[in-house]
């Protein structure tokens, strides 16, 4: 059986063409993966707001920016501080997060949420889907026009933009694909302001 997972960016709504776009998709519950589930430019988003009016409009809302999130805890997921993916994907807690998500997808259509609007500048593409990406799973990312790009159309869309969709003598297409997710993880990972040591937790 494969399972649909969507990702939504609420940047470009109010919270009434939300709704409307979770409601067109058929969304049945939220799984909000911002690290602080709050925002200072659209305060209706912030979570006990946005968990009211989802459940008044029978949408469920869970907060995972604690297992999920782009300002991960753990020390141990820094280098030169600042996150690295690929530490944070082996990072006990992220997997659990994604357990979570998987076991709610049995009961729910889930849209995982945070704010950028375009899905492959967010750390909800490139490192949660990245690392729930199975052929029982269908991740659909829903852009701001309300329209559904395919996770793979997002992925070549990527390339395309880093300049690796071309075909190479030297790297396969998967290895052009993941060096495109570690240039954009390197790009757009949380770091923090006065890093202390040069490798955190090390």
């Amino acid at each position: 059986m494969v399972n649909q997972l969507f990702t939504i960016g609420y940047s470009p709504h109010i919270l009434e063409s939300f709704l409307r776009v979770l409601k067109k998709h058929k969304i049945t519950a939220v799984a909000d993966v911002r690290s602080s589930p709050y925002s200072q430019f659209k305060p209706e988003f912030n979570k006990e707001t946005l968990q009211d009016f989802l459940k008044t409009n029978n949408i469920a809302y869970v907060f995972l920016g604690d297992y999920c999130g782009a300002r991960v805890e753990d020390p141990s997921c820094y280098v030169k501080g600042k996150v690295d993916y690929k530490l944070v994907a082996e990072n006990q807690k992220f997997k659990e997060g994604l357990k979570r998500i998987k076991n709610g997808m049995k009961d729910f259509r889930i849209a995982l949420m945070c704010a950028e609007k375009d899905p492959i500048t967010c750390h909800r593409t490139i490192l949660i889907c990245r690392n729930l990406i199975s052929p029982e799973i269908k991740i659909k990312h829903i852009l701001s026009n309300g329209k559904i790009e395919e996770h793979k159309d997002s992925e070549h869309r990527l390339m395309k933009i880093l300049k690796l969709n071309h075909p190479d003598l030297f790297r396969s297409e998967q290895q052009r694909l993941d060096d495109a997710y570690l240039r954009q993880g390197e790009k757009i990972a949380y770091e923090i302001a006065e890093p202390t040591n040069e490798h955190w937790g090390q």
